[in-house]
């Protein structure tokens, strides 16, 4: 059930230095049509690619809504959210497998988003990478300080 007092505008990007490489991820969360009282949620690992970092500022920013909460999910990446619109309920009546028959990759993430998904309302909101959003630039721009964050680490 959707919770009539909560709905959030959730902004996020991943980035990676090389692919596989160091990467980042980040999201912005904010009540829907509202500038205030956002919050930021960044991170990172030291090898990983940036399919695994889009999908890891969707997960970590779903996690950290309550039960029933309507998200607006905006990304510039259409394998997040054609995923989570289109494909992911296939993917789990196959077990897991493409329509190729060949296995889900990031199935660890997709299976933790699947989850998140029965317990949010979600819509889903394109815009368009480096097109000037500025939500998505700054999803952008913190993604990509975390990935050199821990491209100095090694």
């Amino acid at each position: 059930m959707t919770n009539p007092f909560l709905h959030v505008e959730l902004h996020s990007d991943g980035a990676c230095l090389g692919n596989p490489g160091p990467g980042g991820w980040a999201c912005i969360l904010r009540p829907l049509g509202q500038l205030t009282d956002e919050q930021v949620l960044v991170g990172g690992d030291a090898a990983t690619t940036n399919n695994r970092m889009e999908l890891t500022g969707v997960l970590e920013g779903l996690r950290s809504l309550p039960d029933g909460a309507h998200v607006e999910v905006s990304a510039d990446s259409q394998y997040v959210l054609k995923g989570l619109s289109d494909w992911l309920d296939n993917w789990k009546r196959r077990g897991w497998r493409t329509a190729s028959r060949k296995p889900v990759k990031n199935e660890d993430l997709w299976r933790a988003l699947d989850i998140e998904r029965t317990r949010l309302e979600l819509s889903y909101v394109w815009v368009e990478g480096h097109a000037g959003h500025p939500d998505n630039e700054r999803c952008d721009a913190l993604a990509k300080q975390q990935a050199e964050m821990f491209q100095q680490e090694n």
